[in-house]
């Protein structure tokens, strides 16, 4: 499989909120970039809509960062089904604060 990621990732173990039609759901992030996220579904429901809201807060800050994204791919690869998140909105200030997280912790995340 071809990794179409553009940028750098790191590592992330946070649980966050995913807003799924304005509803919260307790999801656990597995990794991270300025440009998206990958989340592990814990419960939730079946939903047609591809554009989901996320909440949560980098380790080490306080500052939520809230985000929208839209979901770029889905898995299910035995360990717990996952939405890779693209970005769609993240204001600069976050998009900064994730960088600097990412260029801390870089592990070239798969």
């Amino acid at each position: 499989m071809i990794n179409q990621r553009q940028s750098r990732r790191a590592p992330l173990d946070v649980y966050l909120n995913k807003f799924i039609k304005g509803v919260p759901f307790m999801v656990r992030a597995r990794d991270i970039s300025t440009e998206g996220i990958y989340l592990t579904q814990l419960i939730e429901p079946e939903n047609g809509d591809d554009k989901v809201g996320i909440q949560f807060s980098l380790p080490g800050t306080k500052e939520v960062i809230y985000a929208e994204g839209r979901i770029v791919r889905e898995s299910d690869n035995g360990r717990g089904s996952g939405h890779g998140i693209r970005f769609t909105l993240l204001t600069d200030h976050h998009r900064r604060l994730i960088e600097r997280y990412v260029s801390q912790h870089d592990s070239q995340a798969a």
